[in-house]
C-alpha cells in the first residue's frame, strides 16, 4: 500500500527504547516524517497546542504513566484527540492481545490497533491506512469486534434507516475500499460515496470509519468466517 504524500507521524510511548526503534523504522521510509513525541499521555494536548506541524497519525502506546497517580492510558489520550482535534488519525500499539482492549479502544475513537510485536511492514501499512481510508481493521481487530458483539441478531432493526445503497457502501468500506475506489465499482461520483458515508456516520452514531465496521459486524452485515 503506498501514499503519494508524506505523512506526518507522532508517537506517545513511555518507553524510550522503544520509540527510538519505532523512529528509526518510520525514517527507513521516505513517505513518514515523525513531526511530535511524548513520553506521556497527559502533556499531549497541550504540547500539540505549541506544535507548528501537527501529526495526521498518531502512534499510541495504550499503557502510559499516569499523572499525579492518576491514571492517563492511551484509551485517555485517544478520547482527547477525538474531541480537540477529530481529523488527527490514532492507532494504538500495545503489548495487549485482548479482546475488550481492541474493542474498546476502536469504540472510543481508535482507529486501528496493533500489538508491539507486529512486523514494520504492517505498522506501514497500519500508517498508510488509517490516513488514506481513515481506518487499520485487520483480522485480529476483526474477530475482536466480532466475539465481543456475539451473534445477536436482534440488532438488525437498527438498519430499517439506512438505503440499500448506504449498506452497499457500508459494505465496500468494511472492505477497506477508498472512497474513489467505491466510486468507480458503482458508477457514481465520490463525491456521492462521501455524502453516503456522512449519512452513515450520522445514522449510526460512529465516530468513524472504524465504528461503521463495528456497526456493520454488529448487524451482521459483514463477518469473518
Amino acid at each position: 500500500m503506498e501514499t503519494t504524500s508524506a505523512i506526518n507521524i507522532g508517537i506517545v510511548e513511555d518507553q524510550v527504547l522503544f520509540r527510538e526503534g519505532v523512529k528509526a523504522i518510520l525514517n527507513n521510509w521516505d513517505n513518514f516524517n515523525v513531526v511530535f513525541e511524548s513520553a506521556d499521555g497527559h502533556s499531549v494536548i497541550e504540547k500539540l497546542g505549541k506544535t507548528t506541524v501537527l501529526p495526521d497519525v498518531m502512534l499510541v502506546d495504550l499503557s502510559l504513566p499516569p499523572k499525579d497517580r492518576k491514571e492517563f492510558s492511551g484509551l485517555h489520550v485517544t478520547l482527547a484527540l477525538a474531541e480537540l482535534y477529530p481529523d488527527m488519525k490514532v492507532l494504538i500499539l500495545s503489548v495487549h492481545d485482548d479482546e475488550n482492549f481492541i474493542t474498546e479502544l476502536v469504540k472510543h475513537g481508535a482507529h486501528g490497533y496493533l500489538v508491539k510485536d507486529s512486523d514494520p511492514q504492517e505498522l506501514h501499512d497500519a500508517i498508510v491506512s488509517v490516513h488514506t481510508l481513515g481506518s487499520y481493521i485487520n483480522a485480529r481487530t476483526l474477530k475482536a469486534i466480532q466475539s465481543s458483539m456475539g451473534r445477536k441478531v436482534k440488532a438488525k432493526k437498527l438498519l430499517v434507516n439506512i438505503s440499500p445503497r448506504e449498506e452497499e457502501i457500508l459494505r465496500l468500506t468494511c472492505q477497506q475500499l477508498t472512497a474513489e475506489e467505491i466510486a468507480e465499482k458503482l458508477f457514481i461520483s465520490v463525491k456521492t460515496v462521501n455524502g453516503h458515508r456522512n449519512n452513515l456516520l450520522i445514522k449510526t452514531g460512529s465516530r468513524n470509519v472504524t465504528g461503521l465496521v463495528i456497526y456493520a459486524i454488529k448487524n451482521d452485515i459483514v463477518s469473518i468466517i
